[in-house]
């Protein structure tokens, strides 16, 4: 039995499965991965600070102009639509073959394709507020916003506060509510399905720990940590497993 075939197997004979993905699910929607080399290179080469340092909660209240630039040009594609693995995950949903999909991504593409139980780990860019009165504002009013020396800083129309997006910035704990949702799936799971992460970024690759079922699944070009517990690891792009798994799935 190939591999494809195995997740596929895996997948029927489970009753509680959920996927947890990481950047690599995006990355074939175009968007790229700002934690890779060349991400970690351009970063420095063109704004003068790592990635960890320019979104970081400290950077953001210290320098919100040169924040706001490198989070519009690097964490925001206004033309990512969803991929294979986008689209089969939330075709898997209703066939109530997929419990829920825990994500570190905040560009929304889940959604976009029709998944609902989404827990995103690290906040959406969808969702920005006002850091003063806590007015929600559509991605649009970010995107759109009036110019300012050397980048672009969004002001609420209400009370004059800087509008933030709802993405969890270094040196910012995680949602606690979106945790604890989180863990409870990972938990419940007798398969979990690992796409498109090196299960490097922490505090949200830790949550494996809490998955007590009896297969655990890795799809990622590269290795992790975790590939020595895994029933089946995968070495190949998450959308094209997932859209091969799909068709063994649906017999074609």
């Amino acid at each position: 039995m190939n591999k494809i075939n195995k997740l596929a197997s895996l997948m029927k004979q489970s009753k509680y499965t959920v996927f947890f993905g990481g950047a690599g699910v995006s990355t074939e929607s175009g968007i790229p991965d700002f934690r890779s080399e060349s991400g970690l290179y351009a970063a420095k080469e063109v704004y003068g600070y790592p990635p960890e340092e320019l979104l970081s909660r400290g950077f953001f209240e210290r320098e919100p102009a040169l924040f706001f630039r490198y989070y519009k040009e690097n964490l925001i594609a206004r033309g990512a639509r969803p991929n294979a693995a986008h689209r089969a995950l939330a075709e898997l949903e209703p066939r109530g073959l997929l419990r829920a999909v825990v994500t570190q991504n905040i560009d929304g593409l889940h959604q976009m394709a029709g998944s609902k139980n989404v827990l995103e780990l690290h906040g959406s860019n969808h969702r920005p507020y006002c850091v003063l009165c806590r007015t929600k504002y559509p991605l649009e009013y970010i995107l759109d916003s009036g110019n300012c020396e050397g980048g672009v800083v969004p002001v609420c129309k209400k009370c004059g506060g800087t509008v933030r997006p709802d993405v969890v910035l270094y040196g910012e704990n995680l949602d606690g509510e979106v945790v604890s949702a989180a863990t409870e799936e990972i938990t419940s799971a007798d398969l979990l399905i690992v796409g498109g992460t090196s299960l490097s970024v922490y505090p949200a690759a830790g949550l494996l720990r809490y998955f007590r079922g009896g297969a655990l699944v890795l799809i990622n070009k590269t290795e992790t940590p975790y590939d020595g517990g895994a029933r089946l690891v995968v070495r190949d792009a998450i959308g094209k497993t997932l859209d091969q798994m799909m068709e063994v799935l649906d017999g074609r």
